[in-house]
């Protein structure tokens, strides 16, 4: 990552640690801080590629029938202009460094002509040092039934603190969490400010009362995973993401033995956190995106680091267990 990157991670960093005072004024603080920089930004910071499937609109019957395809090419082009040339950080992206994800919507229904429903999909992937493989690192789908409006004549706006509609919001959640996740990777703690951004959206778009924003939407709603990444007592989760990436992929061109060792210890951190609380939701989704490449990276490792991570992954995910069971030896 750049040297400015680098320095303002650390500012913004010690600027957290100084303050002493309650929880909540730490996060007002680290939006704040957020906030008063955007417009500093020179680069904006993703890459993403959008794909609208509306098929089922054309297979179904629907209130409004779906014949001029215009509106999904719209729909599209808005999406991919809302996520990549939108401002996100204060921070100085280099080209190579954006964030590479993609974001799918499945449509399902349309009950009006601006009023939609289908499965939304979120896939986020980072490159790892001097080589040409990207690892991924987050991978959601939803269910169908994710419900949003969109008005082809009118462009796509957001602001954190005010809830717009259901589309901004939750497009706007999804980038802070990636931008956290991808930033807490490269240094210990990096993706603080942007999780209390998803916090923040949350906050603001519960009343609205669209499914996902409350705590009681489910086990998979969006605030779980936002809570996940905010909750002071799975603060081990941080470090998994730095072990791992950074510590762990990172090195694998230069040391892989102690690449190894350090994904080892990713893995020991998670462990911690499901000690907190079993099956939770962020820990059963990074081993979900990371089962393949963990098999992958110690299947020619020595036995004992194999049973070690074995045993590891039975207690984290058992049903991504069985698929190195013979590991166990």
């Amino acid at each position: 990552m750049g040297v400015k990157y680098i320095c303002i991670i650390i500012l913004l960093f010690v600027l957290l640690q100084l303050v002493k005072c309650t929880l909540e004024m730490r996060r007002v603080v680290s939006i704040l801080l957020m906030l008063c920089v955007f417009a500093a930004a020179k680069a904006q910071e993703l890459r993403c590629s959008v794909q609208i499937n509306s098929q089922k609109l054309t297979t179904t019957t629907q209130s409004y029938e779906t014949t001029d395809t215009k509106i999904f090419e719209t729909m599209k082009e808005a999406i991919e202009t809302f996520m990549n040339s939108r401002r996100w950080t204060a921070l100085e992206i280099e080209q190579v460094e954006k964030l590479d994800c993609s974001v799918g919507l499945i449509l399902s229904e349309r009950t009006s002509a601006t009023d939609f429903k289908g499965q939304l999909t979120i896939q986020l992937r980072r490159p790892v040092f001097n080589s040409n493989y990207t690892s991924g690192m987050f991978n959601y789908m939803g269910s169908n039934d994710f419900m949003f409006s969109f008005n082809e004549n009118n462009p796509l706006e957001f602001d954190p603190t005010t809830y717009r509609d259901n589309l901004t919001s939750t497009l706007a959640y999804y980038a802070y969490i990636m931008l956290g996740m991808y930033f807490d990777s490269f240094g210990p703690n990096g993706g603080e400010a942007f999780f209390e951004m998803a916090r923040t959206i949350c906050q603001t778009a519960e009343p609205s009362g669209n499914k996902g924003w409350s705590q009681n939407h489910g086990q998979k709603a969006r605030y779980w995973f936002m809570e996940n990444h905010t909750n002071s007592a799975y603060s081990s989760l941080h470090d998994a993401y730095y072990l791992y990436h950074r510590m762990g992929l990172d090195l694998m061109t230069k040391d892989q033995p102690r690449a190894r060792e350090n994904i080892i210890e990713a893995l020991k951190k998670l462990q911690e956190v499901h000690k907190v609380k079993s099956n939770l939701l962020s820990v059963t989704s990074f081993m979900d995106v990371k089962m393949s490449e963990i098999t992958s990276i110690f299947t020619p490792a020595p036995q004992e680091e194999k049973r070690q991570v074995y045993m590891l992954v039975k207690e984290l995910s058992p049903i991504n267990a069985a698929k190195i069971k013979e590991w166990n030896k």
